[in-house]
């Protein structure tokens, strides 16, 4: 509990922190990975698609080692607070969650390959946890940038949950939104398991592949 608030209740407008107009901090370079730049629209003809499946150090790993991805970073979105800190989404009073946004090449990879590894390295029957991870900011959630990715998601979603039924596990959690806004993480966060090698971001996949 905090503030008197349950961290794994999502925090209403009236209750969420109000954050600031603009950002604190910038993130800038190119991908220690990908060799791309982070803070960066997608090219002409590139798709972008952001994932909640947990904590994002580990995730965002598992995304840029797809092949046809051109750039991954890690951010805030889902929520109320213009914004946000990691403190501030830690608290539990800004509705974000945390996420990977991928920019893709559909040539190379879709759209729905995407969906299949988001499904594959996350248990999305948890609610506002992952494992040990609890609270809203570590809840499953797929933002939509298209109306075509939306109802893609839709049906993954469905497809999904008759093989996780057959396999034992309950209903999925995830939500499927449009996304409104993304806001990148502070710089320390980016590529963060290429800054500290030694770091560790348990992944809670159920072992149930996405067919």
């Amino acid at each position: 509990m905090i503030f008197g608030r349950n961290k794994s209740e999502l925090v209403t407008p009236d209750n969420a922190l109000s954050g600031r107009e603009g950002r604190q901090f910038q993130v800038g370079g190119t991908h220690l990975v990908l060799g791309n730049p982070v803070e960066t629209q997608a090219p002409d003809g590139f798709g972008v698609a952001v994932f909640g499946l947990g904590c994002f150090w580990g995730e965002e790993k598992t995304f840029w080692e797809v092949p046809g991805v051109w750039s991954t970073s890690v951010g805030y979105a889902g929520g109320v607070t213009p914004n946000p800190t990691y403190d501030e989404v830690c608290s539990g009073r800004t509705g974000h969650a945390e996420v990977v946004r991928v920019i893709f090449d559909p040539a190379k990879v879709t759209y729905e390959d995407l969906l299949k590894v988001f499904w594959e390295n996350h248990d999305p029957t948890q609610g506002m946890r992952q494992g040990n991870d609890r609270g809203t900011q570590y809840r499953s959630i797929i933002l939509t940038t298209t109306p075509e990715q939306q109802a893609v998601a839709e049906s993954s979603r469905d497809a999904y949950q008759l093989q996780m039924t057959a396999a034992g596990y309950g209903e999925i959690t995830t939500s499927i939104l449009p996304l409104e806004r993304y806001y990148y993480a502070e710089d320390y966060h980016q590529q963060y398991l290429v800054k500290n090698p030694f770091g560790y971001c348990p992944l809670h996949a159920t072992g149930v592949a996405y067919a």
